[in-house]
């Protein structure tokens, strides 16, 4: 297995540019994640690591070795594609050893590759079937085999679950995430689904607009986005994100909410760290995830009285939109916690778990 490096690269479509000074580092052995949405490069940078496509600057190496002018064939790479690209004339045992045909390896050698590999992936029983003959997620196993048959350096994956139902993609991942555990191979996968890179990735590389916003751990990126972009793109429900002011009354630290300036109270080490970072007024945001809103259904210290507008159940917890100032804010809670729409609550926001945002360039402004 190989490390990836790409060192300041860069690519155009006409005058485009679709990448922006990309450098990024995927350790021997590691699954990292390109997540992002729809046209912000992460499928165009897979393409270049990949050799599909050629960078107009910088450089791609693997193991230490620069590949930016060898062709796609000579990289040792596999490339597993949304669209399975099976031959639908051969039968699995066939497309799974068309690899190792093309490299002119013996039967033998062949025989025993597509052996292997359809005992690990679990699909034996299938060798003799053709791609018509399968399921959509036995389809996506042989074209994982096919692409694990020739044991390459390096597997890079463009959203190769991203055509299945719901229920085939949740046990897709598993697999997935099984599979890189026993193989250990390195891998970067590309997805817009940010449940999908949480679940799989050891680091989750975040791009927008052709730029890498932030590179970390799947829990990294949680708790401490770099930016508004990241932290309403990571997590379901998205962050809740409200304009904000810290003021000084009565001697007590205070954070006003919304137009409408609801206090709660706030603690003057956090008070003093929010001062030591100005930002021009009306441009500082507070950004809380739905588990850091605490509910509660009597009057308490600290907590700010708010109405119920929605509740979304889903099974485990419930998600209630409270209407907080002119803002509706979204806080988890156990199921049937709240009663009814229109409820009166009291929340508090927990403190450890705020962020806050300079609105203008968008950063957090008290990460690290």
């Amino acid at each position: 297995m190989a490390d990836i490096r790409l060192v300041n690269v860069e690519k155009y479509f006409g005058g485009l540019c679709v990448i922006r000074g990309m450098n990024l580092d995927v350790k021997q052995g590691e699954f990292m994640v390109l997540l992002g949405p729809s046209g912000c490069g992460k499928t165009t940078t897979l393409r270049i690591i990949a050799g599909l496509e050629e960078a107009d600057a910088g450089d791609i190496l693997i193991d230490g070795e620069s590949v930016k002018d060898l062709r796609a064939r000579d990289r040792d790479v596999a490339f597993v594609f949304q669209s399975y690209a099976l031959y639908p004339h051969l039968s699995v045992f066939e497309n799974i050893a068309f690899p190792l045909k093309a490299a002119h390896a013996g039967e033998a050698v062949a025989e025993e590759g597509v052996r292997d590999v359809a005992r690990i992936l679990q699909i034996e029983h299938l060798l003799d079937k053709k791609p018509s003959q399968l399921s959509s997620g036995d389809m996506q196993r042989a074209a994982v085999g096919r692409a694990m048959v020739r044991r390459p350096r390096a597997f890079l994956m463009d959203e190769p679950i991203g055509s299945l139902d719901a229920r085939l993609r949740e046990e897709m991942r598993t697999e997935l995430k099984y599979l890189h555990v026993k193989i250990n191979a390195t891998t970067v996968y590309v997805t817009h689904d940010q449940i999908e890179a949480m679940s799989l990735a050891d680091r989750i590389a975040v791009m927008h607009d052709g730029v890498l916003q932030q590179i970390g751990s799947p829990m990294d990126v949680y708790d401490h986005p770099a930016n508004l972009f990241v932290a309403q793109f990571i997590g379901s429900p998205i962050m809740n994100v409200v304009d904000c002011a810290s003021a000084h009354e009565g001697g007590q630290a205070v954070l006003l909410l919304g137009t409408d300036g609801l206090r709660f109270p706030l603690s003057q080490s956090l008070f003093e760290r929010l001062q030591s970072h100005p930002v021009p007024e009306g441009q500082l945001a507070v950004g809380v995830r739905s588990e850091a809103v605490l509910v509660e259904r009597e009057a308490r210290p600290d907590h700010v009285k708010a109405r119920v507008k929605i509740i979304e159940s889903l099974g485990p917890h419930d998600f209630v939109g409270v209407k907080v100032g002119d803002q509706i804010v979204r806080a988890k809670t156990p199921p049937r916690y709240v009663g009814r729409s229109d409820d009166t609550v009291w929340i508090r926001l927990e403190e450890p778990r705020l962020h806050f945002f300079d609105k203008r360039s968008g950063r957090s402004l008290l990460t690290g």
